[in-house]
């Protein structure tokens, strides 16, 4: 802390001589991660802020660059890793939009799920976090043991938890088990009651209403301005979600509603992401009656006939030349991918996750860019806690869902 001696004009009319500042992280607690906010305070009243990022020097995109695709899913799992499975998702659909790879209904329904459960897993954390932060820890217990829940169908999947690498270009490396569905069906029937409990502690409570209604507002042209998407975005007013105008893996089969706001505030924010939840139960059951609707051959498929970007069985690399062959070249990556530019996107935990990708023709991509949406909010920091009370500059990064991993790629 440094105090520093500047004129201030309030809005009061009063002149003040000494402002004080204050570095917001990067290690402090309440930033939800590395990043620094340099707030020079009047009192209790911020005055300015300054954001810097910087402080994980992960360099994605770079590292990306040396890579082949099948390897850089693993660095999209640490992007928003509250939501890892939609990033890799994500990713896997942009090579696969590159090589002209089209997957079966199944494995598009199947990605659905992770993905929902994934967006559910990631709001879960935020709004469970603006009750930690408005001083009521009660709901983050009633809900967590459920993400949990959602960790342990991603285990039985693929082996993993937070960073998953879960899926291939294609699809899936393994079929789902019947513990994985069994899993799926307990979590279907017993979270709605819990997030149900979780909204009656919250939305109509009194002090929480207080803390976060009217804090960090923004409308939907500023928000629009500053390249806003997902439930930030959809918080102010705008109905975009990229599920519903650019639909992706069979989206367009399912029935769901877009949830807005009006003010853009945290409280708008909060419900926005609830009902989000709700939806997300809804898509999930959806594509669960889909994929046991799957008769036939059909039914056992979990990935595309694509033997140059996936892994052939273990046995038929002991037994066959050609499978061998593929090993072979997709382990040391010594495939080619054509030649192209696009940009690909979905509607990740926190808004619109893009993918800029460059083939040169190589076995890497030539330029790889990652559109990351808490990049962008973090820019408008400054405008929605301008004025606002120290206490507030935590529940508006809280409910922005800042997470560190989007920030420094």
């Amino acid at each position: 802390m440094s105090t520093t001696e500047k004129n201030i004009q309030l809005p009061e009319g009063r002149i003040e001589t000494k402002t004080t500042r204050l570095n917001l992280g990067p290690i402090h607690p309440a930033t939800h991660g590395v990043f620094e906010n340099i707030l020079e305070v009047d009192g209790e009243r911020i005055v300015s802020t300054e954001q810097t990022v910087g402080y994980i020097h992960r360099a994605f995109e770079k590292i990306a660059e040396r890579r082949p695709l099948y390897q850089i899913t693993t660095l999209t799992d640490r992007l928003n890793y509250c939501s890892a499975p939609i990033n890799n998702m994500g990713w896997h659909l942009t090579c696969e939009k590159l090589l002209g790879i089209s997957t079966p209904k199944r494995v598009d329904y199947l990605r659905v799920i992770i993905m929902e459960l994934a967006r559910i897993g990631d709001h879960i954390i935020c709004n469970s976090v603006i009750g930690v932060d408005t001083g009521a820890f009660t709901g983050f217990l009633y809900v967590m043991q459920y993400r949990e829940l959602i960790y342990e169908i991603w285990e039985e999947v693929c082996g993993s938890r937070l960073t998953t690498n879960i899926g291939r270009i294609g699809g899936f490396e393994r079929d789902f088990n019947d513990i994985a569905f069994q899993k799926l069906e307990r979590f279907l029937k017993e979270f709605p009651a819990v997030l149900k409990e979780f909204e009656n502690l919250f939305v109509r409570n009194r002090i929480f209403m207080e803390r976060t209604i009217g804090t960090g507002p923004i409308s939907a042209e500023r928000a629009l301005n500053y390249g806003f998407t997902g439930p930030n975005l959809r918080a102010a007013g705008v109905d975009y979600d990229v599920r519903v105008h650019t639909p992706y893996s069979s989206y367009q089969d399912f029935d769901f509603e877009i949830p807005t706001g009006t003010t853009g505030d945290s409280y708008d924010r909060f419900l926005v992401r609830n009902q989000e939840m709700w939806e997300s139960i809804s898509i999930i059951r959806q594509a669960y009656e889909k994929v046991q609707d799957i008769k036939g051959e059909e039914a056992t498929v979990f990935h595309a006939d694509v033997p140059e970007y996936y892994l052939p069985k273990k046995e038929d690399v002991y037994t066959k030349m050609e499978a061998l062959i593929y090993h072979f070249k997709i382990i040391m990556g010594e495939i080619d991918i054509p030649p192209g530019e696009l940009y690909n996107c979905v509607e990740g935990g926190n808004g619109e996750l893009g993918f800029y990708l460059i083939s040169d023709g190589g076995r890497a991509p030539y330029r790889l860019h990652f559109r990351r949406p808490c990049f962008i909010y973090y820019q408008a920091y400054e405008e929605l806690i301008k004025g606002s009370m120290l206490s507030d500059a935590i529940v508006v990064l809280s409910s922005l869902n800042l997470i560190a991993g989007e920030m420094d790629a």
